[in-house]
């Protein structure tokens, strides 16, 4: 069975975004077509960019870094949840996308952002991410508005219709993921 990671991140003390991964969950745990697990780059501690060789390499010294490269590797596709800041994804998401490399090639991946905008240009610069990585990126998305999904800014109430278009998405990971097995068992 696929196995898809729902990836949270935003790390910011207070985020809002763990609320809106968990229910991401929520909704994929519904579903019998993959296993779905949340992961939080937070619990990861990722420094900024320690390894003394490129990540396409594959030449990894820190046990961190392993760790990741471990977790990473086990899954088939992935469903990024971030919030945009400043037109972009969080810096850590960005530092956690570049700690590795083949581990993310020839996967799927979808998005689920939010923002005052949104999360659209958070998604966009994602998508360039998703290309050098390898990381197929489906069409589908969910876009959340922090002045109608959230309660105060704060609060996730996700309007009803978002739960259809995120089944959109997983359907298309799902896929997606499913016809690039073939492609990472003959790397």
């Amino acid at each position: 069975m696929l196995k898809i990671a729902i990836m949270l991140g935003s790390t910011r003390p207070g985020r809002i975004g763990e609320s809106v991964a968990k229910w991401v969950l929520e909704v994929a745990s519904k579903r019998s077509d993959a296993e779905f697990e949340l992961v939080d780059i937070a619990d990861y501690n990722l420094p900024l960019l320690d390894e003394p060789a490129p990540p396409s390499l594959g030449h990894y010294t820190k046990d961190h870094t392993k760790r990741w490269a471990a977790k990473i590797d086990s899954f088939d596709a992935f469903v990024f949840v971030t919030p945009e800041y400043n037109h972009g994804i969080p810096g850590a998401l960005k530092n956690a996308l570049d700690f590795v490399f083949k581990e993310w090639n020839n996967k799927s991946a979808g998005f689920v952002s939010y923002g005052s905008a949104y999360g659209a240009r958070a998604v966009e610069s994602l998508r360039l991410v998703m290309g050098e990585l390898m990381i197929a990126d489906v069409r589908q998305q969910v876009l959340l508005s922090l002045f109608t999904d959230f309660e105060n800014y704060s609060v996730f109430k996700p309007a009803e219709r978002h739960e259809t278009g995120l089944n959109a998405v997983i359907d298309q990971v799902v896929a997606w993921g499913t016809a690039l097995r073939g492609v990472r068992e003959q790397s």
